[in-house]
């Protein structure tokens, strides 16, 4: 049995002129395209004016949702991407499809930008076309998706949204949280500004020891003694000596305070959390919440600060 060899041909040997070529032809072979993007479409207006710029080819699912196709008969570039945001958004399509002989990298990590950034029921694809034959065949288009849609793609898009929605959050949380402080006269952060991380710290006088802040998202929110002078081994001595004093610290405080060596790492704390809504209550709670963790950082202050100078010589 002889077995062929596929060889690639150049795409201009199959159509010259992209429009009235290749977008001509595609109009008519819709169903290649479709199997490529896994898609059922069909051609509903070749070369759609969208204000000064035409859309190459306007198509639809079985469900009446609109298509837009971009063909390039060149490797990819900023213009034909322009072009194609342009007319998803203008058309209000559910779908665009962008035909390129070569994607660029940065073009299919736009793509796939796209893809986690958009909502779940809209798409991009950036398609690969190739001609190929074997031996004396006739030529054919090979069509291959470069970047296209998938659930992990909208799954990475949605934890993206949410993360930028609590650093927003965490902004105004802190930043209430600090004018709070200030109006109290309780002043351990004055020099601090928001954060948009789930912390918010403050040195404690002494090289890699903080006053620390804490919000989670739900339940609860909490104050801490982080120490991390980049020895572990001078972290739990500075840890131990003050767990010496445990009872008069804690008597002072208030309340018990969790004296931690962190499992697998180099740092050592020791914390207060209490209950709360988290950073995800109802902004008309935060005041409280606020208040609740401005008070028990003053009193852990109190209760450790002088703990902390005389172990560490500060």
């Amino acid at each position: 049995m002889e077995i062929g060899r596929i060889e690639k041909v150049p795409v201009r040997k199959l159509w010259a002129h992209e429009e009235r070529g290749f977008t001509v032809w595609l109009e008519e072979n819709l169903e290649t395209l479709a199997e490529a993007v896994g898609i059922p479409l069909q051609p509903v207006d070749r070369e759609k004016s969208v204000g000064s710029f035409r859309v190459d080819l306007v198509a639809e699912t079985e469900s009446g949702e609109p298509v837009i196709i971009e063909n390039q008969l060149e490797p990819s570039n900023h213009d034909h991407l322009g072009k194609l945001v342009t007319y998803f958004s203008n058309l209000e399509a559910t779908f665009a499809i962008w035909i390129v002989t070569d994607g660029r990298p940065e073009h299919v990590t736009a793509i796939s930008w796209l893809n986690e950034s958009t909502p779940v029921d809209r798409a991009f694809f950036l398609v690969r076309l190739e001609a190929i034959q074997i031996g004396n065949s006739a030529a054919a288009p090979l069509f291959t998706v470069l970047a296209g849609p998938s659930e992990e793609a909208k799954a990475i898009g949605q934890e993206k949204k949410e993360l930028a929605e609590r650093h927003l959050l965490r902004l105004r949380y802190w930043e209430g949280l600090l004018d709070r402080a200030k109006a109290m006269g309780i002043l351990h952060h004055a020099n601090r500004a928001p954060t948009r991380d789930s912390w918010l710290g403050s040195g404690a006088g002494r090289g890699g020891v903080s006053w620390v802040y804490l919000i989670w998202k739900k339940a609860r929110a909490g104050v801490e003694l982080y120490i991390d002078t980049g020895d572990a081994a001078e972290n739990e001595r500075i840890l131990e000596a003050m767990r010496e004093d445990r009872l008069k610290a804690e008597k002072t405080f208030g309340g018990p305070l969790d004296w931690q060596l962190i499992e697998g790492r180099r740092a050592c704390r020791v914390r207060a959390e209490f209950a709360c809504g988290g950073l995800m209550a109802p902004p008309e709670e935060w005041p409280e919440i606020q208040e609740q963790s401005i008070q028990n950082m003053d009193r852990l202050v109190g209760a450790l600060g002088p703990i902390l100078k005389k172990v560490t010589k500060i």
